[in-house]
């Protein structure tokens, strides 16, 4: 006599496998999870400073066909639209045509003249508040 195995009118997964499943999905998450929140915050940081070195070099550029810096009155916002009173102006110097936010949406500051050099451009991180740690860091044309 041939004995068979009893076949199941419902074929799908136990309950023990479906926990199995979600224990292994819930361990690789907490591993891979803070990893990949990790390299999210620094490229934020990496991003702002890639944007302070394009607007560090449109500045650069208003300096050789103006004559001079802009002037902390007129900020950034000089690199894209004639300040008054200047009779050479071949702006905008930026190619988006308007001064863009930092990751964080926060604008970006200027300074002239600078603490650091002749100016210094800088975010002042995720808090938008002078000094901190990681994605809060001050990122400026200095560093």
């Amino acid at each position: 006599m041939h004995l068979q195995a009893p076949r199941y009118r419902y074929p799908g997964f136990t309950l023990l496998e479906l926990l199995v499943v979600l224990v292994i999905l819930g361990l690789l998450a907490s591993l891979v999870g803070p990893q990949v929140i990790k390299q999210l915050s620094s490229s934020k940081t990496k991003t702002a400073a890639l944007q302070i070195e394009e607007l560090r070099s449109a500045v650069e550029l208003f300096r050789l066909e103006v004559g001079r810096y802009p002037t902390n009155n007129e900020g950034l916002d000089a690199l894209v639209a004639r300040p008054s009173g200047v009779t050479i102006w071949n702006g905008p110097y930026l190619t988006k045509k308007v001064v863009r936010k930092d990751p964080w949406g926060n604008d970006y500051h200027y300074r002239f003249p600078g603490e650091y050099g002749d100016f210094d451009i800088y975010s002042l991180g995720s808090d938008n508040a002078p000094g901190g740690e990681g994605e809060a860091q001050d990122v400026g044309s200095w560093h």
